[in-house]
C-alpha cells in the first residue's frame, strides 16, 4: 500500500473553487490548480484493501489502488499507464464523472473516502503535460471497415478501441463538430473543450475517421451504410427529452435544456457573439434537479440572469447517506455543485401546473403547486398555489431514450421495454453487424458507463469480425448502474 497510516493521519482534501465573483465573468473550469505534494498525501489515504469496492463502484473497473500507490511512490508515469490500462478518456471522468468509486470506497464507511477523482484527473494533466500521451497505432491492419454513428464519449471509446486492433473506423456525427454530449451538452466551466481537442488529435493520428455533418438516415441511407462498413456501432444518445405537457407550453420562452446548453457553447466556440436564447436580465426557472439543470443554472449565471430558480418534483434529499442507500451504493444525498454555489434559489416538492403568458405569447411566469408523494404519484397540497415570474423556462428533465425516426427505424432493430436499442451479450443488436453502445442501448446514464459501454461494445465486434477475444469487456449489457 502507499502510507500505511495515510488514511489515519491525512484528512480528505480537494482542490478549492475560484471565487464566485471570478468564475461567473468567465467560462474557464471552476477549480484552482491542486499542489502535487497534497495530491500524493491524498493518494496515501488509500488503504490498497483486500477487497477494493472501489472497483465495484467503477464501471470501467479502474485500477485505483494501483494508481494510487504510483502516484504516492512519484512514478507519474506508470500511473498514466495503470489509468489508462481501463479508461481511454480518464481526462472526461477525472471532469464529469460524479465519481461513483469514491462513494464505495472502504475507507468511506467511517470516515471521508479517499479523493480518487482528483488522482485521476492530476495523472492525466500531467500525462499531457509531459508529453507522455501519444497515438498508439494499430500493429496490423484487419481489412474491416467499422461506422460509428454518434461521437459522445461510448462512440468515441469503441472507436478509438477498434482503431488500435487494426480496424478502418469512420465516426458520422449530425452535429457541426465532434464530441457529441462532450462538445454541446457540457459547459465549457465543468471541461474546457481543450480537453477534448486534444484527445481527439490523438485519435486522428491514430487512424480514427471523423466525420461531422453527416445525418446517418438522411445524408447517408441505411443501405448505403450497410454496404460501406463490415458492422455498424450505434452510439447515438438517449437524445428524446422527456416534456412537461401542461397548459401553456407553446409559449415563447419555454425550451428544452439541449435546445438551450448547445448555443452557449457555440458562443465559446466563436461561432456567434450571443446565444439566440440567452438568459441576460431574465427570471430564469430551471424544471429538474439533476446535472443537466445545475449545467442551465451556471450557464444561466454566466449570462447574466436577473434571478435563476431550479424546481424539483422530489422532496430535499437527505444530507447523509440513509438506509436505503447502504455502502457502497451510490447514495442519493444533497449535493451542492459549483453552479448551486454561485446563487438562485432550489424549490423542492413543486410542480408546474401551468405556463403563463402575456397578451404577445411571450412566457410571464409560471404556476405552482407544493406536491407530496403517495403510493399513487404526487398529489398537489391544497393552497400552495403560487405564481413564480418567469422569461426564460428550461426543461431539464431527463431523456426517455433514443430518437426512433429515421436510423433505427429504418435499421429496424429490436427495442427492449424501456424503449432502447436491445443488445445480446455481445452488444449486438437484433440485426447481424449492427452494435449499439452508451445511452442509446442503456438509457441515460452516466459518461462512465457511457466509456465503459463503447469498450464493451468494441470487443464484441471485434470478435464478430475476428473471431478473436482481444480487447476487454468491462462489462455486460444487462448490468445495471448503481447510480
Amino acid at each position: 500500500m502507499a502510507d500505511p497510516k495515510g488514511f489515519m493521519t491525512t484528512p480528505r482534501e480537494v482542490p478549492q473553487r475560484r471565487p464566485v465573483d471570478v468564475r461567473i465573468k468567465d467560462w474557464r473550469e471552476v477549480y484552482l490548480e491542486f499542489e502535487q505534494s497534497k495530491l500524493q498525501k491524498q493518494a496515501g489515504r488509500c488503504m490498497d484493501c483486500g477487497i477494493p469496492f472501489c472497483h465495484q463502484g467503477c464501471p470501467l473497473g479502474n485500477l485505483i489502488p494501483e494508481w494510487n500507490d504510483l502516484v504516492w511512490r512519484d512514478d507519474w508515469t506508470e500511473a498514466a499507464q495503470r489509468l489508462h490500462a481501463t479508461n481511454n478518456f480518464p481526462e472526461f471522468t477525472g471532469t464529469l464523472c460524479p465519481a461513483p468509486c469514491e462513494t464505495a470506497c472502504v475507507v468511506g464507511i467511517n470516515d471521508d473516502p479517499v479523493s480518487i477523482k482528483q488522482v485521476e484527473i492530476s495523472i492525466i494533466d500531467r500525462a499531457w503535460d509531459t508529453g507522455s500521451v501519444q497515438p498508439q497505432l494499430p500493429r496490423t491492419r484487419t481489412g474491416k471497415k467499422v461506422a460509428v454513428v454518434g461521437s459522445g464519449p461510448a462512440g468515441l471509446a469503441a472507436a478509438q478501441q477498434l482503431t488500435r486492433v487494426g480496424h478502418s473506423v469512420v465516426v458520422y456525427e449530425r452535429a457541426d463538430r465532434i464530441g457529441g454530449l462532450l462538445r454541446y451538452g457540457i459547459p465549457e466551466f465543468k471541461m474546457e473543450k481543450s480537453r477534448l481537442d486534444r484527445r481527439l488529435g490523438q485519435m486522428r493520428a491514430e487512424g480514427t475517421e471523423f466525420r461531422p455533418g453527416v445525418n446517418v438516415g438522411v445524408d447517408v441511407t441505411v443501405e448505403q451504410l450497410r454496404a460501406e462498413y463490415d458492422a455498424v456501432v450505434l452510439a447515438g444518445g438517449a437524445t428524446q427529452a422527456r416534456d412537461l405537457p401542461v397548459p401553456g407550453r407553446a409559449l415563447d420562452g419555454v425550451h428544452q435544456a439541449m435546445e438551450y446548453l448547445p448555443w452557449a457553447n457555440k458562443v465559446q466556440e466563436g461561432d456567434l457573439a450571443r446565444s439566440p436564447i440567452d438568459a441576460e436580465g431574465k427570471h430564469v426557472v430551471v424544471i429538474g434537479g439533476g446535472d443537466t439543470g445545475a449545467d442551465c443554472v451556471g450557464t444561466a449565471h454566466r449570462q447574466g440572469a436577473a434571478s435563476v430558480t431550479q424546481l424539483e418534483i422530489m422532496p430535499m434529499p437527505p444530507k447523509s447517506r440513509g438506509e436505503q442507500h447502504p455502502w457502497p451504493t451510490y447514495p442519493m444525498i444533497y449535493r451542492i455543485s459549483s453552479a448551486h454555489e454561485e446563487g438562485g434559489q432550489r424549490l423542492y416538492s413543486v410542480n408546474t401546473q401551468e405556463f403563463l403568458g402575456d397578451e404577445s405569447g411571450r412566457l410571464r411566469a409560471l404556476r405552482l403547486v407544493e406536491v407530496r408523494r403517495t403510493d399513487a404519484g404526487f398529489e398537489p397540497v391544497e393552497g400552495t398555489e403560487q405564481e413564480l415570474p418567469a422569461q426564460l423556462v428550461l426543461l431539464a428533465m431527463g431523456f426517455v431514450g433514443p430518437e426512433r425516426a429515421g436510423l433505427l427505424d429504418d435499421l429496424g432493430v429490436a427495442l427492449d421495454q424501456r424503449g432502447n436499442v436491445a443488445r445480446d451479450e455481445h452488444f449486438m443488436s437484433s440485426v447481424d453487424g449492427v452494435f449499439a453502445a452508451g445511452d442509446m442501448g442503456r438509457g441515460q446514464s452516466l459518461i462512465v458507463w457511457a466509456i465503459a459501454e463503447g469498450r464493451s461494445a468494441a470487443a464484441g465486434v471485434d470478435h464478430y469480425l475476428t473471431n478473436r477475444n482481444v480487447l476487454p469487456v468491462p462489462i455486460h449489457p444487462t448490468d445495471r448502474p448503481i447510480a
